[in-house]
């Protein structure tokens, strides 16, 4: 008797290699729906062995520091420099040398669904995690350059393991810290891109709340960016204590 669909679905679970004798067999099945799961699954091998090598090459500058004998490295990184309102938020995080997560990435790239899970994830296997924020007001008395430094540094502070080596996308610290600056480092490093989704997945949370308490203006959709919808928001409604007085166009109408 033939094995139904279900089964064959079932098996190809459990099957990891194609020269696996049960994968064989399927292949002289000539039924199109066993060619059609077979098709799959040899697409999401592809899928997983492309996930597998830019995991690999994300994890360059990790395994040379840890060839050097540095043990605890942070990614660090931020979101929200660009908006009209809210904070600038950093994260700063530490992972288990056998960390693995295929798929991690700039956080920018992802999915919401996608980076709430990876979220999860990283908060359940990092070794230390902790976030800087810095509200709308510091960014507008010391500049976002600097307000973005200071979430860092915040960010860094706030981990329970003291890091031996900071890897930071684009930016250098006025730390004694040994430290690295990476361009477009959320898509070169596992642990910036892992600071990347916990910085982004924290201040989302934050903008939804105030998109709760201000519903006029839609922050949990534009969570603060210049929208049109923010921006006829702020011409209608007016500037509220969460918009960074010092951007344009909010400081044009002061």
């Amino acid at each position: 008797m033939k094995q139904t669909m279900k089964d064959i679905e079932v098996l190809l679970t459990e099957i990891t290699d194609e020269q696996d004798a049960r994968f064989s067999e399927l292949l002289q099945d000539e039924r199109k729906g066993v060619q059609r799961l077979i098709a799959k699954w040899r697409k999401q091998k592809e899928q997983t062995e492309r996930e597998r090598a830019v995991f690999i090459e994300m994890s360059q500058f990790e395994q040379t520091l840890r060839a050097t004998g540095i043990q605890y490295i942070a990614g660090v990184d931020e979101v929200g420099r660009g908006p009209l309102a809210g904070p600038v938020v950093a994260a700063a995080v530490i992972l288990p040398p056998d960390f693995y997560l295929p798929g991690v990435n700039d956080s920018k790239k992802l999915s919401e669904a996608k980076r709430e899970e990876f979220s999860r994830y990283i908060k359940e296997h990092a070794l230390t995690i902790s976030v800087g924020i810095v509200d709308a007001d510091v960014i507008d008395t010391v500049n976002i350059y600097q307000a973005t430094k200071q979430a860092m540094q915040k960010a860094i502070q706030g981990l329970t393991i003291q890091p031996e080596h900071l890897l930071i996308d684009a930016m250098e610290l006025p730390l004694e810290l040994p430290q690295t600056s990476i361009i477009k480092g959320d898509a070169k490093s596992i642990s910036i891109a892992a600071a990347s989704i916990i910085a982004k997945v924290t201040r989302d949370n934050m903008m939804k709340e105030l998109g709760e308490q201000y519903p006029a203006y839609g922050f949990e959709r534009h969570m603060g960016y210049g929208t049109k919808e923010h921006l006829e928001a702020i011409e209608t409604y007016g500037i509220l204590p969460v918009h960074r007085k010092s951007f344009a166009p909010i400081k044009e109408q002061l």
